[in-house]
């Protein structure tokens, strides 16, 4: 077992989360053949078959599965080793890899960009747009820092840090900018527009107008905001999107905003990272600074509570 290398779990990690040999090997920088010769030690090493191949993609044996784990665990917690310094060093500084959601990086990024250069200067931030799952991915096998995300995420493995709520606001045409505002009853009847599949906030839309099994004949979907509003401005349904999104895609759209009755809609978004991370008080102070930004921003509004890990019975 001691001829296991951190170069054969980085190559195996690879193509447990590609499940393609050309992909994994463009990942490593290294070519197929040599990432095939790797697995071939690294299965000859442990005595068992690990990959499955095919003509394609590529499955994992049942050892293989059980490894996968194990080898993203044990790479997360090596590429933790240098924040143990970090963590003693003083403010934060350096690389931080951050992710963000789509339906919160346009709109509150420039101010946490802002926000971070006045205050932490000696950080390098490298910002990265995608939908919760690929962020809470990224976290788990270490290609992520942080992520800021639409709570809860209910993974044990991460701790979760509210930063601040905000509503969701009725995009609607400007001819109907008159009309009574619906509730959740009426939307029902509506054309709704939503974001596609795997963006929180369409989960979040269909829980507050009670459609979880609408078809998709009822439905239209779009890409992104801005995308959604524009299909609202030629009138062709109508739309909810956060508060926060408000400014940058209604200006100069043929629509109107109407905030919903109570009950409103809304979400918190939060920071989360993983609970191993020696970064972690230091990340509780970023989530301080996020707060300030988000209290600069008007309609959105700070949460001061703890940090917990989603196992905490409170939470």
């Amino acid at each position: 077992m001691d001829q296991i290398t951190l170069r054969h779990l980085r190559y195996f990690d690879a193509l447990a989360r590609h499940r393609h040999f050309g992909r994994a090997a463009e990942s490593c920088a290294i070519s197929q053949p040599a990432l095939s010769l790797q697995m071939k030690e690294l299965e000859a090493i442990l005595g068992a078959p690990l990959i499955e191949r095919g003509t394609r993609k590529i499955a994992l044996t049942a050892t293989g599965e059980e490894l996968a784990g194990r080898a993203g665990a044990i790479l997360a917690a090596v590429g933790e080793l240098p924040d143990l310094v970090r963590a003693a060093a003083g403010p934060l500084s350096g690389r931080l890899d951050l992710g963000v959601i789509p339906t919160i990086a346009p709109y509150f990024l420039p101010r946490i960009i802002q926000k971070l250069g006045r205050h932490l200067p000696a950080l390098d931030l490298r910002p990265r747009e995608a939908v919760t799952q690929k962020l809470v991915e990224g976290l788990l096998e270490g290609r992520l820092d942080l992520a800021i995300v639409a709570l809860p995420v209910s993974e044990p493995a991460l701790a979760e840090c509210p930063l601040f709520s905000e509503e969701f606001v009725l995009v609607r045409p400007t001819a109907d900018a008159d009309r009574p505002v619906p509730g959740p009853e009426a939307l029902r009847t509506m054309r709704l527009l939503l974001l596609e599949e795997g963006h929180c906030f369409r989960d979040q839309a269909l829980s507050f107008c009670n459609l979880p099994g609408r078809g998709a004949r009822d439905l239209m979907e779009g890409s992104s905001l801005t995308t959604l509003v524009q299909m609202v401005g030629a009138g062709i349904g109508v739309t909810l999107i956060p508060q926060m999104a408000v400014a940058v895609e209604t200006r100069g759209a043929p629509v109107a905003i109407a905030r919903l009755p109570e009950p409103r809609p809304e979400r918190m978004i939060g920071l989360v990272w993983r609970r191993t991370n020696p970064l972690a008080a230091r990340f509780r102070e970023l989530a301080d600074l996020l707060r300030g930004a988000a209290g600069d921003a008007g309609p959105l509004r700070p949460h001061h509570g703890p940090c917990r890990a989603v196992t905490d019975p409170a939470m």
